[in-house]
This record gives structure tokens, C-alpha cells and sequence, in this order.
């Protein structure tokens, strides 16, 4: 078998993990409640966020909150400071790919 597979979990309570770690890519999946939030953080390398259900609330440095929904594909360039929020009724999921993975970030 040369593929190999991963899985994710389905769920609507509050998720955080990690799919992915190799040498090519950092993946992670999330789901976010309502009023549930990721703590701010800096990214770590070029993050790729792919929103497939619900409203994301993204305040990226000092700019204001803009909103992205099921299907946006959002990027944000390395050491921006990130503050991503769930402000909607509905779940939000997402899809966190970082590439290159960041334990092979360079400046």
C-alpha cells in the first residue's frame, strides 16, 4: 500500500487536532462552539485556513475582525499575530494546513 491514511473526527463539541506532522506539511482540524475561541497566538509558518462549516470571526494583528464562511480558503503570512473566534449560533470547522511545517520554517 503506498497511500497513507488519516482521519478526522466528526463532532460539534469543541475540537483540536492534530491530522498531520511530517516533513511536508503540519494539518490540523478544529471545531469551534459558539463563544469558543483559539488563544491568540502568532503563526508559526504560512497557515492556509479552510472554513467548511460556519462563520469564522479572524482578527489578524491590530486590523479588525473580517469574516469568513464555509468555503473560504484564508492565508496568512508567517508571524502575524492571530486571534480566531466562534461568534455564530452555528459550529464552526475548519481545516489549519502550515506549510512548510514549522519545525522546517525558515526565515
Amino acid at each position: 500500500m503506498l497511500e497513507k491514511k488519516y482521519v478526522y473526527s466528526f463532532t460539534n463539541d469543541k475540537i483540536v487536532e492534530r491530522i498531520v506532522d511530517d516533513d511536508n506539511i503540519h494539518l490540523n482540524h478544529m471545531v469551534l462552539t459558539k463563544g469558543t475561541s483559539l488563544p491568540e497566538h502568532y503563526s508559526n509558518s504560512n497557515v492556509y485556513m479552510i472554513v467548511v462549516r460556519g462563520i469564522m470571526t479572524l482578527q489578524l494583528n491590530e486590523q479588525e475582525p473580517h469574516q469568513y464562511a464555509k468555503g473560504d480558503i484564508i492565508n496568512i503570512p508567517y508571524n502575524t499575530k492571530m486571534n480566531v473566534h466562534n461568534r455564530d449560533e452555528e459550529v464552526l470547522e475548519f481545516f489549519v494546513v502550515k506549510s512548510p511545517n514549522p519545525k522546517n520554517y525558515k526565515e
